[in-house]
């Protein structure tokens, strides 16, 4: 890992379209389907686009990337639908398995002819070298590293995106941070990381 920083300057979205209110989605003080903004996400209602808001980290580190490599950037609750139908997520009534890395990937290398590597053990050490070759890469976290819980119940669940490193930890874009805290290149210390991170993800490139 390189003393000095190296960030790719990627552009942030969030899982809610109002990224502002985040801390009121996340907290329960305001319902998804409050969204002032929902009808951007191309939802056909706000009950579809709450369904699907608190679900979606994948689908905003996604956007990202495709922002980032010059693609259109589709609105979320269509992208999500198009996921559903390339198999990395199954829907069964109301309840949701996914991100599935492996389709996720597929789907991705066909759609947009990006490079999409499912890494199921990736190590800390592994993403500085990724960022290093120009790639973003997909870490599943506990989503409780939006406040850098001291005790997380878990690693693993909600995905970030990684956009830079430097010796001591990882830039990352969370689609649920805290706004002005935890959202566009929040840095986070490599030991602190440890705690949340699951050790898997997908690394993106520009072109596979």
């Amino acid at each position: 890992m390189t003393g000095s920083p190296l960030i790719h300057r990627v552009p942030y979205y969030s899982q809610w379209e109002s990224a502002a209110l985040v801390a009121e989605f996340v907290s329960g003080v305001r319902g998804a389907a409050e969204d002032p903004l929902w009808l951007k996400s191309g939802a056909d209602s706000a009950e579809e686009y709450a369904f699907w808001a608190p679900r979606m980290c994948g689908m905003a580190c996604l956007r990202m990337a495709l922002d980032h490599w010059g693609h259109e950037v589709p609105p979320s609750v269509p992208l999500v639908r198009e996921a559903l139908e390339a198999g990395a997520y199954v829907r069964t009534e109301e309840q949701v398995k996914g991100l599935i890395y492996a389709p996720f990937a597929r789907w991705v290398a066909r759609r947009w002819g990006l490079y999409a590597e499912v890494r199921p053990e990736l190590a800390v050490g592994d993403i500085g070298a990724e960022v290093a070759r120009g790639h973003v890469v997909l870490l599943s976290v506990h989503k409780s590293i939006r406040t850098l819980d001291p005790v997380p119940p878990q690693r693993g669940g909600h995905l970030v995106l990684a956009v830079g490193t430097d010796s001591e930890g990882v830039f990352l874009h969370n689609p649920s941070g805290l706004p002005g805290r935890s959202q566009e290149f929040h840095h986070v210390l490599w030991v602190d990381l440890d705690r949340f991170f699951a050790g898997r993800g997908v690394v993106l490139g520009p072109h596979a």
